[in-house]
């Protein structure tokens, strides 16, 4: 089980590494790449799967997740997704803050997950 675990980690980073890629580029074009959105949707499913297995099988050896770190990780992660969705779905109102914000959001989840766990 520690085995697929961490290759859930490693796609839900793989993920993550694709919308920041995609929102650093993007400011310099003022467009969000589409893979931005594959990559956020890769980052939400793999972040479920874990926190499933992780409640339905836990390693003995570490404790469960926090509900509370996990909400906070939640919430961030669907907003990332909703602001992603809005670029994705209207490339026209796609702006430098736009991108600014889920560039951000992306490095402050990531933030959670390293040093909040």
């Amino acid at each position: 089980m520690t085995v697929f675990l961490h290759v859930l980690l490693f796609l839900h980073l793989i993920g993550w590494a694709i919308v920041l890629g995609a929102a650093l580029v993007g400011l310099k074009s003022g467009s969000l790449y589409a893979g931005a959105f594959h990559g956020v949707l890769t980052a939400l499913v793999t972040g479920l799967a874990m926190v499933l297995v992780l409640y339905v099988w836990p390693p003995s050896s570490d404790p469960k997740p926090s509900p509370a770190w996990v909400a906070t990780k939640l919430i961030v992660a669907l907003v990332i997704t909703g602001l992603v969705w809005l670029a994705h779905a209207r490339p026209a109102r796609v702006s430098k803050p736009l991108l600014g914000a889920i560039a951000a959001l992306t490095v402050i989840n990531v933030g959670v997950a390293t040093i909040g766990s």
